[in-house]
């Protein structure tokens, strides 16, 4: 009898994700670290498949990351809610190539009143995408097209 996945698998998986791309790892590297392959990480980091206690204490050491961080959202009392808001978790979100882009290129900025401008639109466009359920995005890209 096969197992199934769990929250908490997921959970591991997606702090797996997170530490390893804040650290700027891929996930080819990781696999070689811990003697698999790329798809293998990519499986425990979508949770399909579950992490052995040896295999993730092995990711701990080389992510530098203590093996709390892969629980610390569990100790919070999972239930069936986990499953659906996963997609929309903060842990995606800090791990997502997007994000990462987006902070790298804050950070670069020195001026204090550009930054805020780069808040404040990224603040209109978050309102703009929750009243428009979701189509902000294209509204921005019509104005884009339009200035071209």
């Amino acid at each position: 009898m096969q197992k199934k996945s769990t929250p908490i698998d997921q959970l591991v998986g997606s702090r797996v994700r997170q530490r390893r791309m804040a650290l700027g790892m891929s996930q080819e590297k990781l696999g070689e670290h811990l003697g698999v392959t790329f798809q293998q990480v990519q499986k425990y980091e979508k949770g399909v498949n579950r992490v052995g206690a040896s295999r993730l204490q092995r990711i701990a050491e080389v992510l530098g990351a203590p093996i709390s961080f892969f629980f610390e959202e569990a100790s919070r009392g999972l239930d069936h809610e986990i499953e659906k808001q996963e997609a929309h978790s903060l842990s995606n979100v800090l791990a997502s190539k997007e994000f990462l882009s987006l902070a790298n290129s804050f950070s670069a900025i020195r001026d204090p009143q550009i930054r805020q401008k780069v808040v404040d639109l990224v603040d209109a466009l978050a309102a703009s995408d929750r009243r428009d359920g979701g189509h902000a995005a294209e509204g921005l890209s019509a104005l884009s097209a339009d200035r071209q």
